[in-house]
C-alpha cells in the first residue's frame, strides 16, 4: 500500500509552541503518521508520512493553529514508510540560519514552476540555490551558483563575502531549495541586506519537479530529500541514490560501485575517517538491522513498553 508523504512549512507568529508539542505528537501517534515537525515562535516546518486519512487528520489540526489556515503542503507517495520515528521538536528557528532578527513573513516574491524556467534563463538573473554542499552534488538547476556552504547558516556569511561579484550586472536574485522554506527565508535577509528584487521558487524544487514535463525542464539530476527515499528524480519518482549509514551522506551509483563502499559502514565520502572499531560497530548495527528484516520486525523505531 502507497504511503502518503507531506511536506509543509508555514511561517507565522505563534506565541506558545510549546504547548502545542504534545497534542500533535499524540495525534500523528494515534493516526499511524510518522516523520518530524518543527515548532519555533516563528511558524512550523517538517515533513510527515502515513495514511492519507491520518494525514488529512494531522493537517487539518495544523491549518486550526493561529494564522495557519493556508498552510501550503507538498504531497507525494512512497511505496513504504520513509521514516522511522514520529518527532514533534520545539526549536528557536523553524529553519536555522542564526539571524534571530531576520523578519521571514516579510519574504521575496513567489515565482510559480510555471514561470520559473524564463526567469532564471534570463542573463540578467543570479540564481543561487540555498541548499548545502551534499544536496547540490545530487542535482541543482543549470546556471545556479552553489554557495559551498555545510550549513544554512554558513549563507548569511557567504553572500556578505562574495555580495560585490555575485550581484555585478545582475538586475535581480532569485534563489531556490528543496520544499520553498530556506530560500523564502534566504530572500527574506536579503531584503534586510538592501537588495529588492529577490524572487523564490514556490514549493521549491520538488514542486517544479511534480509539475514540470521533464523535456522543458531545466533540472539536472536528482533532488536529496530528508528521509529513507534519500533522492527523488521528474513526477517525485524515486531516485537512485541511497544514503551511507557512516556518515548519512547520500551515495551515488558511481559511490556504490567503489571498492571503498560497504553497505552498513561506510562509502568514499567516509571511508578514510572512520576507525576500524567505528566501522565494526557499524557493521553489527547493519546485521542486526538485516536480520530484524528477516524476521519482519522493525530495528531502528522499534516501540518498546515502558
Amino acid at each position: 500500500m502507497s504511503v502518503t508523504v507531506a511536506a509543509l512549512y508555514h511561517f507565522t507568529r505563534l506565541e506558545d509552541p510549546a504547548a502545542l508539542r504534545a497534542p500533535l505528537l499524540a495525534l500523528c501517534e494515534a493516526q499511524g503518521v510518522r516523520g518530524t515537525l518543527l515548532l519555533a515562535r516563528e511558524g512550523i516546518n517538517g515533513t510527515i508520512a502515513g495514511p492519507r486519512a491520518g494525514i488529512d487528520a494531522v493537517l487539518a489540526r495544523i491549518r486550526a493553529l493561529p494564522g495557519c489556515a493556508a498552510l501550503d503542503v507538498k504531497f507525494s507517495s512512497a511505496d513504504a514508510m520513509p521514516f522511522h520515528r514520529t518527532k514533534v521538536r520545539l526549536k528557536r528557528e523553524i529553519v536555522t540560519m542564526g539571524m534571530p532578527d531576520i523578519d521571514p513573513t516579510d519574504p521575496g516574491t513567489y515565482v510559480a514552476p510555471a514561470d520559473w524556467n524564463a526567469l532564471i534563463t534570463d542573463p540578467a538573473t543570479l540564481v543561487i540555490d540555498t541548499r548545502n554542499d551534499y544536496e547540490v552534488a545530487v542535482g541543482t538547476f543549470a546556471g545556479a551558483v552553489d554557495p559551498g556552504t555545510v550549513s544554512f547558516r554558513d549563507f548569511p556569511t557567504w553572500f556578505r563575502d562574495h555580495r560585490d561579484a555575485l550581484l555585478a550586472g545582475k538586475a535581480r536574485v532569485a534563489m531556490f531549495c528543496t520544499g520553498g522554506i530556506r530560500c523564502e527565508k534566504a530572500t527574506a535577509f536579503l531584503k534586510a541586506e538592501g537588495v529588492e528584487d529577490v524572487f523564490h521558487l514556490k514549493g521549491g524544487i520538488l514542486k517544479y519537479l511534480e509539475e514540470t514535463p521533464v523535456e522543458d525542464s531545466r533540472w539536472q539530476g536528482e533532488c536529496f530529500v530528508f528521509d529513507e527515499r534519500v533522492a527523488v528524480g521528474h513526477g517525485l519518482e524515486p531516485g537512485s541514490h541511497s544514503l551511507c549509514r557512516g556518515c548519512r551522506m547520500p551515495v551515488s551509483e558511481a559511490d556504490r560501485a567503489s571498492p571503498l563502499y560497504v553497505e552498513g559502514v561506510s562509502c568514499p565520502h567516509c571511508h578514510a575517517t572512520r576507525d576500524a572499531e567505528t566501522k565494526a560497530r557499524a557493521a553489527e548495527r547493519h546485521r542486526q538491522v538485516e536480520l530484524a528484516a528477516k524476521r519482519g520486525a522493525a530495528h531502528v523505531g522499534a516501540r518498546y513498553p515502558d
